[in-house]
């Protein structure tokens, strides 16, 4: 009896599949199964699949890519449909590909089968439950290792992994080192048990090193199997007592780059779902693992940058303690234009005759950009200012020859597609022994102090435009004293701006950090300032602004450590005012608003505000000179007290007057007569100082707060 004959009696038909011209043959037996008359025929691709159900048609597409990819049987049941579209019965296919060069052929048989009943084992593309549950799984397997950030993490998440109905109890991703097998990550094992396998020559007879050499996954689904295609290491993997193996390759761009194992302690059949499973897991697997790798190696060289490019800020000076850091962004190669430096100058304290403590630079900058350039300008930007500081420039000068040399190496160099570069900076020197601080300012944010009672307040400075864009720019110089016990800080943008701040909102949620810390511990402080942002650790993981990161971000955090216990100090504060800076009167009425956020009585704050704005205002009016502003709280016996002075360099002493209802001007007097407690002028020398004193409602038993509650600081 022929072939042909004994298959049709057990109702099993014959079919080719010619993947290069798309002609599909069926037998007799095949076609009469298809719903065909019973007869040879050679239909098209398109003719056949009408006679499938549509949800059956693309399972079995995946299961042929499987088979094809691995050498092996194709399996799937299949139902059957007729012209109106009911299901006429379900077939099982098996078949086999036979690979010529890029295309294939597809040799199988057809068999009717019952409808499979509830509660059965088998499980094929049409067992509906299952393919649900195993779809589920492989969306949340695919989430947890997409967001996986690291090789450790990669390899937890595997680990975790649950697969529906046959979850391994051992896993092993290996990997290659040259012509040896080595094994990046294993779970299910002891320490210590991957020592056999971690530097296997690919040329050994044992499964992983064969589907790294050859690519295509192997699957033993019983020791006797195992034993006989591997016996020379059979007796490394008898120990473990397992029962079933699956060794798939992981593939990223049509690379091999490592073996997946999966070890099961109970039998596993390995049908084509469950290594349609395991082959997307391990595709998913690889692809994680290669970004993980990317991004470790990116990360590495951005620390190595940022080791290269930052200061080291010890061994520590004595008088100050100082604490930096520097973040980038979230994406990308994680290195910026952002800098911060500390530079010893030459010589001593002007006051000791250039024998005291000394004096320190502190510098911060952020070039335009965030980009490997951004970071080489940076770090020439950061060499010119380290050499001008050294050579013993003031602020202003060294600021100038930074714009003037950022200027000369970046105009008309716009090779990135971005034209010049700018950079903004704050350079910072300091007087150790007298606390004097000069700054010169080129764009950049203000600096901020933070007090011994925890006020803080933003020191506004005179600037200039950020270097590199005027090579003639001027950068006045702005001075003020840093008392023991006080704290500086000096940041780029990316600290106030990250999270869809401005510069104003952004300084806000900072003054409440810095307010809200003892100010003792400033690497403490610093970390709390960098977590604010973007969540606790480091750039290594995410935070809750993660996805609005988009600037860098440098802080540098200096304070002066008093020799003993701090003395209750005058709250104070200092500012100038040029003729040519009217705008900065709006300035001097927040600083006054700052120093007073915790003052009892508002109306005395809403009248101090205004005197201080006629006094800075007449200054700028009736003279030809600069106003200097100074306000200070101090603690009287009952309360406190704010006196403010303004002077100038004007010999001209103001007058009383009585102005008519109609005048623009000649108020400031009488407001001060009516609003302070005490007021005067004082002749200096050349000039004169008009001042204004109020003495704070006594609210009973006053301590200076630790905390000053959620109001703060107000934005006038």
């Amino acid at each position: 009896m022929r072939t042909e004959d004994v298959l049709a009696a057990i109702a099993t038909g014959l079919w080719r599949w010619d993947n290069a011209s798309g002609i599909v043959s069926l037998d007799a037996e095949a076609a009469r199964l298809l719903g065909l008359p019973a007869e040879p025929v050679r239909l098209s691709e398109a003719a056949v699949r009408s006679r499938f159900h549509p949800v059956d048609w693309n399972e079995i597409d995946g299961v042929v890519n499987l088979a094809v990819a691995e050498d092996t049987l194709a399996e799937a049941r299949l139902r059957i449909m007729d012209e109106h579209g009911r299901v006429i019965r379900t077939v099982r296919s098996r078949s086999k590909p036979l690979i010529e060069g890029n295309d294939y052929q597809l040799v199988g048989t057809l068999q009717e089968v019952a409808e499979q009943l509830p509660g059965t084992a088998a499980r094929t593309p049409v067992t509906g439950d299952w393919r649900r549950s195993r779809e589920a799984f492989l969306l949340d397997a695919g989430r947890a290792l997409a967001e996986a950030r690291s090789t450790a993490e990669v390899l937890r998440v595997a680990a975790s992994l649950s697969m529906p109905g046959f979850s391994p109890d051992g896993l092993a991703v290996f990997g290659m080192a040259g012509d040896r097998l080595t094994i990046i990550g294993h779970h299910g094992h002891r320490e210590g048990d991957e020592g056999p396998f971690s530097s296997m020559s690919l040329d050994t007879d044992y499964p992983a090193a064969e589907v790294v050499r050859t690519g295509r996954a192997i699957y033993l689904p019983t020791p006797e199997e195992y034993l006989r295609r591997f016996p020379a290491t059979w007796p490394l993997a008898q120990r473990f007592g397992r029962r079933s193996w699956a060794f798939v390759p992981l593939v990223v761009a049509g690379r091999t780059m490592g073996a997946w194992m999966a070890a099961f302690k109970h039998p596993v059949a390995f049908t084509p779902d469950e290594r349609s499973v395991l082959t997307t897991v391990a595709r998913m697997l690889a692809q994680a693992l290669a970004r993980a790798g990317v991004a470790e190696s990116e990360r590495e060289l951005s620390l190595g940058l940022q080791r290269t490019m930052m200061p080291v800020l010890g061994p520590g000076i004595p008088g100050i303690q100082v604490a930096a850091r520097y973040v980038p962004t979230g994406g990308g190669l994680q290195v910026g234009g952002d800098w911060y430096d500390m530079i010893r100058l030459p010589g001593g304290s002007s006051r000791a005759g250039g024998h005291g403590p000394g004096r320190i630079a502190l510098v911060i900058g952020d070039v335009q950009g965030h980009d490997v350039r951004a970071a080489g300008l940076m770090g020439q930007l950061r060499i010119a200012l380290r050499a001008y500081a050294s050579e013993g420039h003031r602020p202003d000068a060294v600021l100038s020859r930074a714009s003037r040399f950022l200027y000369g190496i970046t105009d008309g160099d716009d090779g990135d597609g971005g034209g010049p570069r700018f950079a903004t900076c704050l350079y910072l020197e300091v007087d150790l022994e007298t606390g004097t601080v000069d700054i010169a300012r080129a764009g950049h944010p203000d600096p901020a102090v933070r007090m011994n009672d925890g006020t803080v307040l933003l020191r506004p400075t005179a600037g200039g435009l950020p270097l590199g864009i005027d090579p003639d720019t001027d950068y006045p110089t702005t001075r003020l004293t840093l008392d023991p016990g006080e704290t500086l800080m000096i940041c780029t943008d990316g600290l106030l701006e990250t999270g869809g701040h401005d510069l104003d909102s952004g300084w806000e949620r900072v003054r409440k950090l810095l307010e809200s810390h003892d100010g003792d511990d400033l690497e403490r402080l610093a970390d709390a300032l960098v977590e604010a942002v973007h969540g606790p650790g480091s750039h290594h993981t995410t935070g809750p602004l993660a996805d609005r990161r988009e600037d860098d971000i440098a802080v540098l955090l200096l304070s002066r450590r008093p020799a003993g216990a701090v003395q209750e100090a005058p709250r104070r504060t200092l500012m100038t005012i040029a003729q040519a800076e009217p705008e900065r009167i709006a300035e001097a009425r927040e600083q006054v608003r700052q120093l007073l956020h915790d003052w009892s009585d508002e109306d005395q704050l809403d009248a101090a505000v205004l005197m201080v704005s006629e006094m800075v205002t007449n200054v700028l009016v009736h003279t030809d000179g600069d106003a200097l502003l100074v306000a200070e709280v101090a603690c009287g016996e009952k309360a406190r007290r704010l006196r403010v002075e303004v002077s100038d360099g004007s010999d001209e002493l103001p007058h009383k007057r009585h102005p008519g209802e109609m005048a623009s001007s000649g108020r400031g007097l009488v407001l001060m007569e009516m609003l302070a407690d005490a007021w005067g002028v004082d002749p200096r020398g050349e000039g004169k100082a008009i001042w204004f004193e109020l003495n704070e409602p006594d609210p009973g038993p006053h301590r200076l707060p630790a905390s000053f509650g959620p109001g703060g600081p107000t934005t006038a």
